[in-house]
């Protein structure tokens, strides 16, 4: 793919950041977020875009792993108008890895997605071990688990999370937003 966005290294963005009129722009959930960022970046999150919005001045965009903002570059591109854009290769973790600044928000949960991982692994592993030690009944879990991750990823709609959005941490993290 031809990416449209220039390649900056955490130290690099950082630089760039410091000496020029950039915006730092995190395209990450609300969520993911409100519990880690790089201080000054704004949330605009790639879920909830305007195709039609154009944000001028040069963009420096950010995810978690730089997957997100590489997948998406040609989008990416369209939010600047034109105009400069560049991507943090690596994103917050390499930004973390260089030792730059990040705030963490320790009150806020971690965000959704791992929740529904940590949630679906735990009642497909719990599952299965009782499925081997207890009886075969119990390999209907994973199986059920499996078949809502499935049916996640096909769709778009995931039950699990929208169970966990309804836990009393999450309600009162959303409230803060």
């Amino acid at each position: 793919m031809n990416n449209p966005l220039k390649r900056l290294s955490p130290t690099e963005a950082a630089d760039f950041l410091r000496n020029r009129q950039a915006i730092l722009v995190d395209v990450r959930e609300p969520d993911e977020h409100a519990r880690e960022r790089i201080p000054g970046a704004i949330c605009l999150p790639l879920s909830s875009w305007d195709e039609s919005e154009v944000v001028s001045g040069p963009l420096v965009f950010h995810c978690r792993s730089g997957a997100r903002t590489y997948a998406n570059a040609q989008r990416l591109a369209r939010k600047a108008g034109g105009g400069e854009c560049y991507w943090v290769e690596g994103g917050l973790d390499a930004w973390k890895t260089a030792g730059l600044p990040v705030e963490l928000d320790r009150r806020r949960p971690i965000d959704l997605m791992r929740q529904v991982q940590i949630a679906a692994g735990s009642m497909a592993a719990v599952g299965t071990l009782l499925g081997v030690l207890v009886s075969p009944w119990f390999l209907i879990v994973p199986a059920f688990v499996g078949s809502g991750l499935t049916v996640a990823g096909l769709t778009g709609f995931c039950g699990l999370g929208r169970l966990l959005m309804l836990a009393p941490w999450n309600r009162s993290a959303l409230a803060k937003s």
